[in-house]
């Protein structure tokens, strides 16, 4: 490992927004209080002190998919499935719009009981409410990226989870490492604002791999970037091992911001769930996105269970806001109204 103090590391990083991995490792490793200074300054200069406020809508739990660290996966019988029809999550993303967000998050596991053309009516329904929409639905064909991006999604967000190959499948079987990469080529191709992002914490994962998932994010110029933390789901195969730890998500957070400083990073509901405050952690290392669950049905919210005990599924909307509101006043930052798109790119 090279012998540049974490203070050396982060002048570099401040000023060229680059490092090389040795150094990522240090600072992931070492970074401390002063890293999440340095990455809040970063933030404050490129993206302002402004929040985006994000309207999720939670779909649909079915999912064919089997991940072994994921509570919808297809082998788990103890959840309750649902579905909202075409006409629940339109209704559902207008109320949001009226309660004055812009975007809306449409999100469910891989779910083929939508077809396309269903899926691209839904989409074509919302964005004539002049909100924008981001997609996180799994992976696709480039022709049906093609087509939801010609219904108007303006953005989609598919996390790479780790980009180690030999991790990658050991928690997704039965699905091509390869054929994830090939996804994000084509989003970024037909003109999406492309997220993806990484789980931290997840069994057999060294800082030298969440180092090399920075260094991904940046060769591919990602336009969002969520880092949740690994949380046990005890219906999964990994229901007993630990969860992971929050100040090592939280300093790649901050790390991720540095190396790229325009971009959205989200504070995710993990990193809540986790932590108390752990919210207002994040966003003060770095991040500049809130999701809020847009969903009133309390049990679908709750059957939304990736991983246990998720935080917020007990409050409607508005209670949400209001409370992030007080919350957001504690550390000088403030919802604005607005779509939210990349700084450097469309800003609106």
């Amino acid at each position: 490992m090279k012998e540049n103090s974490v203070k050396d590391i982060l002048n570099k990083a401040e000023e060229k927004h680059s490092l090389d991995k040795e150094e990522i490792i240090t600072l992931l490793q070492s970074g401390g209080d002063e890293l999440i200074r340095a990455a809040d300054g970063v933030r404050k200069k490129y993206a302002g002190d402004g929040i985006y406020i994000r309207a999720l809508i939670e779909f649909s739990n079915y999912c064919t998919r089997t991940c072994y660290y994921c509570g919808l996966r297809a082998e788990n019988n103890n959840v309750q499935r649902y579905r909202m029809s075409p006409d629940e999550i339109v209704n559902t993303a207008y109320a949001a719009i009226d309660k004055g967000l812009r975007t809306i998050v449409l999100q469910s596991g891989e779910d083929c009981a939508f077809v396309m053309d269903e899926l691209c009516r839904i989409v074509e329904r919302i964005k004539k409410k002049d909100a924008a929409v981001t997609l996180s639905i799994g992976e696709k064909t480039y022709k049906e990226y093609k087509s939801l991006k010609s219904a108007g999604a303006d953005r989609y967000l598919l996390r790479i989870e780790t980009t180690n190959k030999e991790l990658y499948q050991k928690y997704h079987p039965k699905m091509s490492f390869e054929n994830r990469l090939r996804c994000l080529e084509d989003l970024r191709t037909l003109g999406y604002e492309v997220g993806t992002g990484s789980l931290i914490g997840l069994e057999g994962q060294t800082a030298e791999m969440i180092a090399e998932d920075i260094l991904f994010f940046k060769k591919i110029d990602a336009d969002m970037i969520g880092l949740g933390v690994f949380i046990p789901h005890p219906d999964t195969p990994l229901g007993c091992t630990a969860a992971g730890n929050f100040d090592l998500a939280l300093n790649a957070v901050a790390v991720t911001r540095l190396l790229l400083p325009d971009i959205n990073i989200p504070a995710t509901t993990a990193m809540e769930t986790l932590r108390p405050n752990g919210r207002l952690l994040v966003l003060s290392a770095g991040a500049n996105v809130v999701m809020l669950n847009a969903v009133e049905n309390s049990e679908q919210k709750k059957d939304y269970s990736i991983y246990p005990d998720k935080a917020g599924v007990n409050e409607g909307l508005e209670e949400s806001l209001a409370a992030l509101k007080n919350s957001l006043a504690k550390i000088g930052r403030e919802i604005i109204v607005s779509k939210g798109f990349r700084y450097n790119n469309r800003g609106e």
